[in-house]
């Protein structure tokens, strides 16, 4: 799972500003806040890192938990949706830009609409599966 996240980060990482490239003319952060923009990218890329780790190796464990077929793939969606979505998501910001709404309310409908729905199926199979937890031999 370390090998997975560590070259699903640095390929998110290196590959950020191949995939979105900034646009022509786009504004730059400052240089005194440019580390603070690197130290979010690197966690961003971690985070995606950890996602592809957890869509190669999460499941099975979840599977334990008895939640049910179709909470317990809700629960893996929303969980590996939750992991990856930080990268595409900071990086569609950064081209689009504030400015340009209608790019701004698609990447609220595709991301954040998601990560609250996801939140939401993470808490219930949480609550069903610590209630189920007395009845799952451990």
């Amino acid at each position: 799972m370390a090998a997975v996240t560590l070259l699903g980060a640095i390929a998110a990482f290196t590959f950020g500003h191949v995939i979105w490239p900034d646009p022509a003319g786009a504004a730059t952060p400052p240089q005194d806040l440019l580390p603070l923009f690197i130290v979010l990218s690197v966690l961003e890329a971690l985070v995606f890192g950890a996602g592809l780790a957890f869509v190669f190796f999460g499941l099975a464990p979840l599977r334990r938990f008895g939640a049910g077929v179709g909470l317990t793939r809700a629960a893996y969606v929303s969980i590996s949706f939750m992991l990856l979505s930080w990268w595409p998501h900071d990086n569609l910001h950064r081209v689009l830009g504030h400015a340009d709404f209608a790019g701004l309310a698609q990447i609220e409908y595709l991301f954040h609409v998601p990560l609250m729905a996801g939140a939401a199926v993470v808490a219930l199979f949480f609550l069903r599966t610590t209630r189920a937890g007395d009845r799952v031999p451990a």
